[in-house]
């Protein structure tokens, strides 16, 4: 893939939500850590085939939107259990937008995690399609490098290779904009069987920075066999947040 560089301003300053209320018992706690959300606009009529029939494909503006975000899962556990039953991965992500009767959520094509046991739990328990990967997360002068390489069959050949960091000082996203809703999303939605699983996590407004990201490599588009989206991402960065996450349940 030719390398690709994305410089993204962001003006979302105002405006903003307070902390969303739980829907469900939150038992879990976590850190997100130094992440970026990449989005992609697409035609919605070339990804509705690649979503299942039950959800409807949520848009903005009549885009439908792809999104991949790597992040750093910290200290993920049971809350107030200590640091020693704690777990501390990279992952990495491949999400849309959706939505099943009356809630809105985030449908994933893949999740890759380094951690074969967790991604054979995710995949087994839950029907998520989560694969094993060997990741590596470093950085220098405020600069961010993730580099994934999936290590499972059953998920095919999918690298992601990228660097980026902050421009500007982060600030919540306005209420009516695009960032907002592609990054305010609290509730997973997961086909199983004849029926429709909801996780849900929780947390403060994102404080996003707008992004400079290279891209060096990427085929989790292919991998996922979902279309290729054209053009440079909405970039933005997040260095950490608390999040506080429920266990799943039918809707």
């Amino acid at each position: 893939m030719t390398e690709q560089r994305i410089l993204h301003p962001d003006s979302t300053t105002a405006e903003t939500e307070p902390a969303s209320l739980p829907w469900l018992p939150h038992p879990f706690s976590m850190v997100w850590r130094e992440g970026a959300f990449l989005h992609w606009p697409i035609d919605p009529d070339r990804l509705r085939p690649h979503v299942p029939d039950r959800f409807d494909l949520e848009t903005f503006e009549d885009r439908a939107w792809l999104s991949i975000v790597p992040f750093v899962l910290a200290r993920a556990g049971v809350r107030d259990t200590p640091s020693a039953m704690r777990v501390t991965r990279p992952e990495l992500n491949l999400r849309t937008y959706v939505r099943y009767r009356d809630v809105s959520g985030l449908y994933f094509f893949s999740i890759d995690i380094d951690g074969p046991l967790l991604a054979f739990l995710a995949r087994r328990g839950l029907d998520v399609p989560c694969f094993n990967a060997r990741q590596r997360v470093d950085g220098t002068d405020g600069r961010v490098g993730f580099s994934s390489e999936r290590d499972d069959p059953s998920g095919g050949l999918a690298r992601f290779d990228a660097e980026y960091r902050p421009i500007a000082p982060p600030t919540r996203a306005r209420l009516d904009s695009l960032t907002h809703w592609l990054t305010e999303r609290r509730r997973m939605l997961v086909p199983y069987g004849d029926r429709t699983l909801v996780a849900e996590i929780a947390h403060e407004p994102w404080s996003l920075a707008p992004a400079e990201v290279t891209i060096h490599e990427n085929d989790l588009f292919e991998a996922a066999d979902v279309p290729t989206p054209a053009g440079d991402p909405l970039a933005h960065y997040c260095e950490r947040l608390e999040i506080t996450g429920s266990i799943p349940r039918f809707l």
